[in-house]
């Protein structure tokens, strides 16, 4: 059962990275006091400066009781070089910048009750304006107001945003690191058991090892595995609202799981003893009672405090981790070819839900893009440059934690409309990860000291992550990344088996099929023709 939940979790793995927005800053100020406030501009407009140094303070006139679409009403000495502050609604953005611009204003800043989009116009209406336009929060004005009184003089700034930040390499440790350390369990784990087989330890134990093990090894189960991920996240697209919370409550029992099979096996590995007591002629470790209660806990504090952006992403990474982990030793591909069938239908599902599915929604958003980043993420449409920030406080909206998310740490000092993250699907770590324990199994199986496989395929990811992380920094766009690591890793896969002449072997991986001598190698570094077997 455990086995089959994580396996359902893990069909919702999705990707994405969030490239840079159009954020910037009001600075308010009367002299002794001052604030700063989240405003939204567009560069096709007239830039802002990049400093509060740079930038020039005007006077800020208060004519929210207008929409300005006209100049009626508005002296043009009383607005004259300085900021306006006017309400959103009825016509175009341009066409209060015109009219702030005819009257003499400086800058105008569009208070709004709504969702603060990116303001944007015809490409023809850009080059007629020559002042800052920005929207800001209504609310934060009125604050304003409160605090400053009707004396306030404004500056408009936009700190540069890096596109190369540092939580990049993060996310490429995090990647490479659950890539490594699950591709060895997943050897580390075929090693004890044939050693055990080979002791003449099989039979039970041998059984409970492989009860929770599932097995991929006919092209019939993978194309069934692939159909239900599409499948799932159609679902998930459609019936967001209700299904969010069902896979938040799989991901907290899955993660406590996984993450209590990982533990348990660090404490094996440094040789922690268990205490056991019997209850009713029933045995207990201590051990694992403590580990759980652990784990659970942890499980149930990331679902109590799931929404605070602040620090839980810390929390669901170590989660994530351990979920791909165990999902990478857990999962057994039985030979090559079922490796190549995988990872190729996976990543023509990506990318069709990635690039081909915004062509049929209704709001433009690819499937994939909808369901890693909730509702929401309709504000993210348009080369990912469009931004969508709330002009008033609303509950949290319900993402579902399939991702790996990192801050940027460059626009923590700047951040003022809410913490921006980068996020990394578990997809894209546990469907190449998947190749990279039948490579750890290989070398296991052929009893290679240097690990040639294994090493090999996780160079060839990490290239593939760095490529991937590369073109999204140029494109601006999130990138699916199982376009670059599944031909990286298959292609690397393949070449070193060719070269070593072992490709018919790698190809056929596993035949179940009982050998007279399990305490040999199974395949002495390709020296031997004996077929590659399950030898219990």
């Amino acid at each position: 059962m455990e086995t089959k939940g994580a396996l359902g979790f893990a069909l919702l793995s999705v990707i994405l990275s969030l490239g840079s927005c159009q954020e910037a800053v009001l600075h308010i100020s009367n002299g002794s006091l001052e604030r700063e406030y989240c405003i939204v501009h567009n560069q096709s407009w007239t830039p802002l400066p990049e400093t509060l140094d740079t930038a020039t303070a005007f006077p800020l006139v208060n004519l929210t009781s207008t929409l300005l679409c006209d100049a009626s009403g508005v002296r043009p000495d009383v607005v004259k070089d300085k900021a306006l502050v006017v309400m959103r609604g009825e016509c175009d953005f341009s066409q209060k910048a015109l009219v702030a611009q005819s009257l003499g204003a400086k800058a105008l800043l569009i208070a709004t009750n709504t969702t603060m989009f990116t303001p944007s116009a015809n490409e023809s209406e850009y080059g007629k304006v020559h002042i800052p336009l920005a929207l800001m929060r209504y609310r934060d004005f009125l604050a304003a107001r409160q605090v400053f009184g009707e004396g306030m003089q404004v500056k408009l700034f936009a700190p540069p945003y890096s596109k190369i930040d540092p939580n990049i390499a993060i996310m490429l440790l995090i990647s490479i690191v659950t890539v490594a350390l699950g591709g060895y369990w997943s050897g580390a784990c075929e090693r004890d058991r044939l050693n055990s087989c080979a002791a003449g330890g099989g039979g039970d134990g041998e059984n409970k090892a492989d009860s929770n093990r599932l097995f991929l090894y006919s092209p019939l189960s993978v194309l069934i595995f692939v159909i239900l991920m599409c499948g799932m996240l159609v679902l998930m697209y459609f019936f967001y609202n209700i299904l969010v919370y069902i896979i938040i409550a799989i991901f907290c029992f899955a993660s406590a799981s996984a993450l209590f099979s990982c533990l348990d096996a660090v404490l094996d590995k440094i040789g922690c003893g268990t205490l056991s007591f019997s209850v009713r002629n029933k045995s207990f470790s201590v051990r694992s009672i403590l580990l759980a209660a652990v784990c659970i806990s942890v499980a149930v504090v990331w679902g109590v405090y799931r929404n605070e952006d602040s620090w839980i992403w810390i929390l669901q990474n170590l989660l994530g981790f351990a979920f791909c982990l165990n999902f990478m030793k857990t999962i057994t591909l039985s030979n090559f070819k079922i490796c190549v069938i995988l990872l190729s239908l996976l990543l023509l599902y990506d990318v069709f839900f990635v690039f081909i599915t915004p062509f049929f929604t209704k709001n433009g958003v690819s499937i994939m893009v909808q369901v890693a980043l909730g509702p929401d993420a309709a504000g993210e449409k348009t080369q990912g440059n469009m931004v969508a920030i709330p002009a008033e406080p609303q509950a949290p909206s319900e993402k579902i934690p399939v991702v790996m998310r990192v801050p940027r740490f460059s626009a923590w000092a700047q951040n003022l409309c809410g913490m921006q993250f980068s996020i990394l699907g578990y997809g894209d770590i546990i469907v190449p990860g998947l190749l990279v324990a039948y490579c750890s199994r290989f070398d296991v199986w052929i009893n290679s000291r240097r690990k040639i496989y294994f090493i090999s395929c996780c160079i060839a990811y990490l290239l593939g992550m760095v490529l991937t992380f590369a073109v999204m920094l140029l494109s601006g766009m999130g990138q699916p990344a199982l376009l670059y690591l599944v031909p990286f890793t298959l292609i690397t896969s393949a070449v070193v088996a060719g070269c070593r002449g072992e490709m018919k072997h790698f190809w056929t991986g596993t035949t179940y099929e009982v050998l007279d001598s399990p305490r040999e190698p199974l395949l002495p570094e390709g020296r031997t023709d004996r077929s590659v077997g399950e030898s219990c």
